[in-house]
C-alpha cells in the first residue's frame, strides 16, 4: 500500500510540475497573459525540477511530452494512420520521460541544475521545440542563455542555502531581468498577409486544386487593386509543383510587374522535390528551398535503409524532401528579408550569417495540427528567436492567424 501511495504522490507532484512548466503556453492558448504570474509560475517550475526525484522527473517529462507535443500525432490522420495516434503520443511522452529521468541520474541537485541548462541543447531526432528558456518569453526575464543560467543559479540558492541566506536568490535574479530595449526597424512597405483557412483534408485533393489556385490568384489581384507592395501567401499555398506549371508561372510573373509576390509551393529539380518559397518580382522569379526539414514529416532522420523502410510502410513509398545547403534572402524594394518555411524559422541555422538582415518572412501551414496548441507554441518560439536575434518576423499562415513579431 505504501508503495502505491508513493507512486501516486510522485505522479501527482509530476502533474503539478508539468502544469507549471506549461502554464504560459496554455494561458496564451486561452487568451490570458500576465507577465508577473508567468514569471512566478515559471520560476516555480525551475525550482521544482531541480528539487525533484528521479521518479518524479520521469513522470514530469512524460506529462510535459504530452502537454507540449500531443498535436504531433494529428498529421497521421492525413496518411490514413489514425490508429497510430495513441502510440505516437505515448512514444513522445516516453522519450521526454527518459530525458527528464536522466537529469536526475545521480540524485544530485547540482547535476540536475546543470542538466536543466543542457536540456535546451537536447533535440530528439533533431526536433528542437522543447526550449526551457521559452518559459520566460512572456515574463519579466530575459530569454538569453546567460539569463537562464542566472535563473537556475537563483533557484539553486533558494534550495541549498539555509535560513535568511536564502534571500540571496534575488541577487542573480535581478541580473536576469529583461533590461534590453530592442530597436525594431519598420519597413516602408505595404504588406498584405491574407487570412487563409483551407482544411488539410482538402488541400491536396485534385478536385479542390482549381478552387484553391483561383482563390490565391484572386487575392493577388485584390492586393494589386489596393496598392500593396507585397503579398505573402502561406506554405504550399499552391498545392502543386509550381515550377512545372507554365500557365500559372506566367500569370504570377505578369502580376509581379505590379506587386512583389511570396508564395509557398513544391519545387521539382530532376526527380527531387523541395518545399519552397517562390518570389516573383518585376517579371523575375527566384526560389528558396527549405533548409531545415521537419523530422518524420519531410525527412526521416534515420539511416537511409531504415528511412526507406519507414517510408515504404507508412508513407506509401514516398521519398524524403531534399533540403538547401543555406538560407536565402529575398530583396524586396531594396530591403533584405530572410526567407523561412514553418519549422525552420524556429532553428538557429536560419539565423546564421544574417549580416544587416533585420526582417524575416515566414510562411506556414498549420492546418496539419489545428485545433491544438501548436500555433501558440510556434508563436512563442518565434518570439524567442525574434528576441534572441533582434529580427522582425512576418508570419503568413494557413489554418491559424497571421501576425508580426517585433523583438
Amino acid at each position: 500500500m505504501k508503495s502505491k501511495q508513493s507512486i501516486f504522490t510522485s505522479i501527482s507532484l509530476a502533474l503539478l510540475i508539468s502544469f507549471l512548466f506549461s502554464s504560459s503556453l496554455y494561458f496564451e492558448y486561452f487568451s490570458y497573459s500576465n507577465i508577473y504570474l508567468n514569471s512566478f509560475l515559471s520560476l516555480s517550475a525551475i525550482f521544482a525540477i531541480i528539487n525533484a526525484s528521479k521518479r518524479i522527473l520521469f513522470f514530469t517529462g512524460f506529462f510535459i511530452g504530452i502537454l507540449w507535443f500531443y498535436w504531433l500525432s494529428f498529421s497521421f490522420v492525413y496518411y490514413d494512420l489514425s490508429y497510430l495516434i495513441p502510440l505516437i503520443i505515448l512514444g513522445i511522452a516516453l522519450v521526454y520521460g527518459i530525458i527528464f529521468y536522466l537529469m536526475a541520474l545521480f540524485e544530485n541537485i547540482y547535476f540536475k541544475a546543470f542538466s536543466l541548462f543542457v536540456l535546451s541543447f537536447v533535440h530528439p531526432f533533431g526536433f528542437n521545440w522543447l526550449q526551457p528558456e521559452l518559459l520566460f518569453v512572456n515574463s519579466i526575464f530575459s530569454i538569453q542563455k546567460e539569463a537562464f543560467v542566472l535563473i537556475i543559479l537563483s533557484m539553486l540558492i533558494l534550495s541549498v542555502f539555509k535560513k535568511y541566506y536564502k534571500v540571496l536568490f534575488l541577487f542573480p535574479l535581478c541580473f536576469a531581468l529583461d533590461q534590453k530595449v530592442a530597436l525594431s526597424q519598420d519597413v516602408n512597405l505595404k504588406i498584405f498577409m491574407p487570412e487563409i483557412n483551407i482544411k488539410q483534408e482538402n488541400k491536396w485533393k485534385q478536385d479542390k486544386r482549381s478552387e484553391i489556385v483561383a482563390l490565391n490568384n484572386r487575392l493577388i489581384t485584390n492586393a494589386i487593386e489596393h496598392d500593396y507592395d507585397l503579398i505573402v501567401l502561406p506554405e504550399t499555398a499552391y498545392p502543386l509543383v509550381l515550377n512545372k506549371n507554365e500557365e500559372l508561372l506566367n500569370f504570377l510573373l505578369e502580376k509581379s510587374s505590379k506587386i512583389d509576390i511570396i508564395v509557398g509551393a513544391l519545387n521539382q529539380e530532376d526527380n527531387n522535390y523541395y518545399n519552397s518559397s517562390y518570389h516573383f518580382s518585376k517579371n523575375k522569379l527566384s526560389i528558396a528551398n527549405k533548409v531545415v526539414l521537419v523530422p518524420f514529416g519531410e525527412a526521416v532522420p534515420l539511416p537511409e535503409v531504415i528511412a526507406n523502410y519507414i517510408n515504404d510502410i507508412f508513407y506509401e513509398g514516398a521519398q524524403d524532401f531534399l533540403k538547401a545547403s543555406k538560407a536565402t534572402d529575398f530583396n524586396i524594394n531594396a530591403i533584405s528579408f530572410r526567407n523561412a518555411i514553418c519549422y525552420e524559422a524556429t532553428n538557429d541555422i536560419l539565423f546564421e550569417n544574417l549580416g544587416n538582415v533585420k526582417h524575416m518572412l515566414v510562411i506556414s501551414n498549420n492546418a496539419w495540427f489545428t485545433p491544438s496548441i501548436e500555433p501558440i507554441l510556434q508563436k512563442q518560439l518565434l518570439r524567442y528567436y525574434s528576441k534572441k536575434y533582434g529580427v522582425t518576423i512576418y508570419h503568413s499562415v494557413n489554418g491559424s492567424p497571421n501576425y508580426i513579431i517585433k523583438p
